[in-house]
């Protein structure tokens, strides 16, 4: 039997075990998690937390839609078990009729829908040493490491903000800031990630937040400045965070690549193409 349920009825522990415990385990999905980054989350739940498909979603007007959170790359359906086409096509099914428009990516570990929907991450795997991996770098990438080595560049733990201010005067988009920090403090909190800055000397030129569990370092995000993107600042960053985790069990995941450029640039570090889908509807 699948159910719909509400936030204030989840079952925590369960739910939350289950997500640890699944095959396709993800951050994203835990119960924290999904309280800072989404604005209101149900779940549909199989049986007795079985499995579980988590439901973001936004309000508007009195209207209801999923949508996808920032920082929250893949959810979909998470499963002690094998998951069938059956199953993921039946808890889909179940998203309630009152979620009048529907876009919601699934993990890579579900089974993939159609051809249009799908998207690309790269993720690379951090079982060699560091000097095996390296190997698969491009020309390209091997150059830039040893531009930021050459220039001097150090690696140092900051705090969000610095990046948030480097964002704020280097890039155009903006980003929700107040759930980044809240994320953030709730990782730190739990030992499950760490915020690099990349150092010319005494001045920052900028840093990534990686956040972790026992599969996955996820580049959650990340903010250079000019001169941080003329000394490979970000190339220096990635090499050291793999070096740092080398001969391990850890997947370094990108979370990013759908779009060619930043594509190319993780393929640059031998990462591997991802696949996962988004699931769209709309009952307008």
């Amino acid at each position: 039997m699948i159910s719909f349920v509400k936030r204030i009825n989840v079952d925590v522990l369960k739910y939350n075990a289950c997500i640890e415990n699944s095959n396709q385990s993800r951050m994203y999905a835990y119960s924290w998690y999904l309280d800072i980054v989404a604005d209101n989350w149900a779940v549909l739940v199989l049986n007795d937390y079985e499995a579980v498909m988590p439901i973001p979603f936004n309000k508007k007007y009195f209207i209801k839609y999923s949508t996808q959170p920032y920082f929250c790359q893949q959810l979909g359906l998470f499963s002690r078990g094998i998951i069938s086409n059956d199953l993921q096509k039946e808890m889909l099914n179940h998203i309630p009729f009152k979620f009048l428009k529907v876009s919601l990516s699934l993990n890579s570990d579900n089974l993939l829908l159609s051809e249009e929907t799908r998207r690309k991450n790269y993720t690379l795997k951090l079982s060699k040493q560091y000097v095996e991996t390296q190997k698969c770098f491009s020309k390209g990438r091997k150059h830039a490491v040893k531009v930021g080595e050459k220039a001097g560049l150090k690696l140092g733990i900051i705090t969000i903000d610095k990046l948030i201010e480097i964002q704020n005067k280097n890039y155009n988009y903006k980003i929700p800031e107040v759930t980044l920090i809240n994320l953030t403090k709730t990782i730190l909190q739990k030992n499950k990630g760490e915020i690099l800055g990349v150092f010319k000397e005494d001045k920052l030129l900028g840093g990534g937040f990686f956040i972790s569990d026992k599969t996955r370092i996820i580049y959650l995000y990340s903010a250079f400045n000019e001169e941080g993107r003329k000394l490979q600042a970000a190339s220096f960053l990635i090499s050291n965070v793999i070096k740092k985790n080398e001969n391990s069990n850890l997947i370094l995941d990108f979370e990013g690549g759908n779009m060619p450029n930043i594509g190319k640039f993780y393929r640059s570090f031998g990462a591997e193409e991802e696949i996962y889908s988004t699931f769209n509807k709309a009952f307008l």
